[in-house]
C-alpha cells in the first residue's frame, strides 16, 4: 500500500527537499503551508498553524503515516518564539485525527539546541564540541526545546513514534526562506562581481580558522525518511551534517572561484553582510531586470542576518554523527559539492545571473 506523508513547510528549503524525496520513493505527499506553492507530486494543504480550529479543519481528512515538521516563524523575542512556535506544533498535532495505525512524527530543529537561541547565540557556557545528542539542554529558554516538548507530549497521548533532527546551517534552494546561507552567499558574490567590490569574508577569525560543518537539505531529507522507516531510530534525536569538515579559509576561495572572483585577503575584521548589503536592494532589482531574473526582491533571496550569526560565531562548531551511523544511516555529502550544485541550480532557474 502507498504510504502517506504530511510535510509541514513544504515550500521551504528542508520541506521541499523532503517532499521531493518522498515522491521519488513512491509516497503520497501532502504539503502544508499558509500559502502552498505548486510543487510537482505534492497535494497542497492550506492552513495557518497559529489557528487551531482552521488547522483541525484542514487536516480532518488526513491520516498520514509520517509527519515531517520543517517550519517555524521568527518572532521579535525568544519568549514570543516559544509562544508562537510551540503553539504551531501543538495545533498541528492536536489537529490531526488520532492515528489508526503506526505513525511517525519527525521534527527538524538545529544546532541552536547546543548553541542557544538568537538572543544568547553562542554566548555563555556552551557544551564541548563536537556536539553530541546526549548533551543536556542549556539552562536557557529555547523555542527548540518547547517544540520538542509538544512532540513528546502528543506522542505520549496518541501513541506515535518521533524523531528530532538537528542540522547545522542548511544548504538548499527556497525563495523567501529566513535562514538561507547558500543563496545569500550566491547573491553576495553576484553583487561583488557586478560592482567590483571585494569578496570579503564577513565573519570572525574563529570561523575563518576553525573547523566547521554544514548540512545539505537533500541529505537531511534522506535522514528524515530513514528515521521514519527504521524501527531502531524511533524516539531518538539525531544530529545531521554532511560528514566532512572544512575551514572557511579554504571554502571561501572555492566559492570565489566558482563565481570567477578573487577572494579578498582576510584581516580579522568582522564585516557583516547585513551592513555590506544594506543598500543593495535597488541594485539587485536593476540586475534582475537586465538579466531577466525570476526574483527581483533581494529580501526574498538573501538572509544576511542569519548568515552573519553563523559566520560570526566566536567558537569552532563541529557535530558528531556517531549515533545515527551506529544505527545504519551512512549518508554523506561533500559540502563544496552541495554549494556548487545549489549555485548551478540558482543560475539555471534564473535566480542569480
Amino acid at each position: 500500500m502507498t504510504r502517506t506523508a504530511l510535510v509541514v513547510g513544504a515550500s521551504g528549503i528542508v520541506g521541499s527537499a523532503t517532499a521531493q524525496l518522498l515522491g521519488e520513493q513512491g509516497w503520497s505527499v501532502h504539503g502544508l503551508a499558509r500559502r502552498p506553492q505548486a510543487l510537482d507530486g505534492v497535494a497542497p494543504v492550506a492552513a495557518d498553524l497559529q489557528d487551531a480550529a482552521a488547522t483541525r479543519a484542514a487536516l480532518a481528512a488526513l491520516n498520514p503515516d509520517a509527519v515531517f515538521i520543517t517550519t517555524w516563524l521568527r518572532q521579535d523575542s525568544e519568549a514570543e518564539n516559544i509562544r508562537v512556535n510551540s503553539a504551531m506544533v501543538r495545533n498541528l498535532l492536536d489537529g490531526l485525527p488520532k492515528p489508526t495505525g503506526p505513525r511517525h512524527v519527525a521534527l527538524v530543529t538545529g544546532l541552536k539546541h547546543y548553541l542557544g537561541p538568537f538572543e544568547s547565540y553562542a554566548k555563555g557556557t556552551l557544551p564541548q564540541t563536537p556536539f553530541r545528542e546526549e548533551q543536556p539542554r542549556l539552562d536557557v529558554d529555547n523555542f527548540y526545546y518547547a517544540q520538542e516538548d509538544e512532540v513528546f507530549a502528543a506522542a505520549a497521548r496518541d501513541g506515535f513514534t518521533w524523531s528530532v533532527h538537528r542540522p547545522h546551517s542548511v544548504i538548499g534552494k527556497a525563495v523567501g526562506n529566513a535562514m538561507n546561507m547558500g543563496t545569500t552567499l550566491a547573491v553576495y558574490a553576484s553583487l561583488c562581481r557586478e560592482t567590483g567590490r571585494p569578496f570579503a569574508f564577513p565573519g570572525s577569525a574563529a570561523q575563518w580558522n576553525g573547523l566547521t560543518d554544514m548540512t545539505d537539505a537533500k541529505l537531511l531529507a534522506q535522514q528524515l525518511l530513514w528515521a521514519a522507516t527504521t524501527p531502531a531510530a524511533a524516539n531518538e534525536a539525531f544530529n545531521i551534517v554532511n560528514g566532512d569538515v572544512f575551514r572557511w579559509s579554504w571554502m571561501w576561495g572555492r566559492i570565489a572561484a566558482w563565481f570567477g572572483l578573487e577572494p579578498a585577503p582576510f584581516d580579522g575584521v568582522v564585516r557583516p553582510l547585513e551592513v555590506q548589503m544594506a543598500d543593495d536592494a535597488a541594485l539587485w532589482r536593476t540586475i534582475a531586470e537586465r538579466e531577466g531574473l525570476a526574483e527581483p526582491d533581494l529580501a526574498r533571496l538573501a538572509s544576511p542576518w542569519h548568515t552573519d550569526a553563523d559566520l560570526g560565531r566566536p567558537i569552532e562548531v563541529v557535530t558528531d554523527m556517531s549515533k545515527s551511523r551506529r544505527l545504519g544511516f551512512t549518508g554523506y555529502q561533500p559540502t563544496e559539492d552541495a554549494f556548487f550544485a545549489l549555485f548551478a541550480q540558482l543560475r539555471a532557474e534564473r535566480l542569480i545571473p
